[in-house]
């Protein structure tokens, strides 16, 4: 059994622990908001917070999260989680979607390190996720507007 605490719960998954995180999470723990783009850590689909970094949990085993806190974006909550949505919607970010959840988890940690980031640190931070629907502008435009409303 691993101990992790995930979304602020304690959970322990009876699993293997280098089997992916992002497997954990999908078929045992049932939380699908966490995508799988690339199996490489290269597309940033499957990004989630490991104690608030955003990870890979593609490439992360299970035993590098025990006991520590995973945040998945079923698990994304607060003033900041709140105005990224509220951006997302208000500027019609999403296309096909998939990228999403990766796109909001990175966001989410720029915005709790960087409160007003340039144009410059929202290019570099979100550099890692891949939006095949090409909303990069969007994502950008959006960051921009959920800084504003928090700050």
């Amino acid at each position: 059994m691993t101990p992790i605490q995930l979304n602020g719960q304690a959970v322990q998954v009876d699993v293997e622990g280098e089997v992916p995180l992002l497997w954990v999470l999908r078929a045992e723990l049932q939380l699908t908001g966490t995508k799988f783009g690339c199996g490489m850590s290269l597309c940033g689909a499957c990004t989630v917070h490991l104690d608030g970094v955003p990870t890979r949990s593609c490439v992360t085993p299970l035993a590098s999260a025990a006991g520590q806190s995973v945040t998945t974006i079923e698990g994304l909550q607060g003033p900041v989680a709140d105005a990224l949505r509220a951006a997302w919607t208000a500027l019609d970010v999403v296309q096909c979607g998939y990228c999403q959840s990766g796109q909001l988890m990175q966001a989410h940690a720029l915005l709790t390190v960087h409160p007003r980031p340039t144009d410059e640190q929202i290019d570099e931070a979100m550099s890692g996720i891949i939006c095949r629907c090409g909303t990069y502008p969007r994502v950008r435009a959006a960051i921009h507007k959920a800084a504003e409303q928090v700050g």
